[in-house]
Parts: C-alpha cells; structure tokens; sequence
C-alpha cells in the first residue's frame, strides 16, 4: 500500500467490500479490460475502493457498468464484480 492510500485510509473509515461468490478476479493495471492483469484474487477476496473511474464496459454478477474500482496503486477491477450496494459510484472519482 503507498503511503498516499495508507493516507487516506487513515483519513477516511476504509471499508472492504465482498467480490462477487465464486469468483476469482482478474485485477488490472487501469481501468479496463485491455490493460494487463496483474494478479488474480481469491474467490472470497474482500477489496478496498479507494476511487471509482470510468473504463471498458464490463457486464458481471451485480450488472453491466463502466465504473472500475481502484484497489492499491495501479490495480482496478470491474465494479459489477463487487458488491457495493449500488450501481452508482460509492467513492470519490480517481483523479
């Protein structure tokens, strides 16, 4: 974790959310489904969403979304792939 997310954790309750069951989820190097993988979680991983951004349009367990989560520098997934309680954004746009 960098210090600018260890940061802002810190500054803000950080909550994790549930991947999808029976999932294992690819993470990627940006906000889309044409950047690299970098690793691949568990299934039953909890991740962290430091930001939302918009990128490849993704259809998964909880819908069809554009929005990808930010997990750790570098790495983003599919937010249709984590159960957030919305369909919206529920964190602040990456910047």
């Amino acid at each position: 974790m960098s210090v600018d997310h260890a940061e802002e954790a810190a500054a803000t309750s950080l909550r994790y959310y549930s991947v999808a069951p029976g999932v294992r989820l690819n993470v990627r190097s940006g906000p889309g489904t044409s950047y690299n993988i970098v690793r691949v979680l568990a299934e039953g991983a909890k991740v962290p969403v430091f930001c939302q951004t918009s990128g490849t349009t993704v259809s998964g367990p909880y819908g069809t979304s554009k929005i990808w989560d930010n997990i750790d520098n570098g790495e983003f997934v599919a937010d249709v792939y984590v159960q957030t309680g919305s369909d919206g954004y529920i964190a602040p746009r990456c910047g």
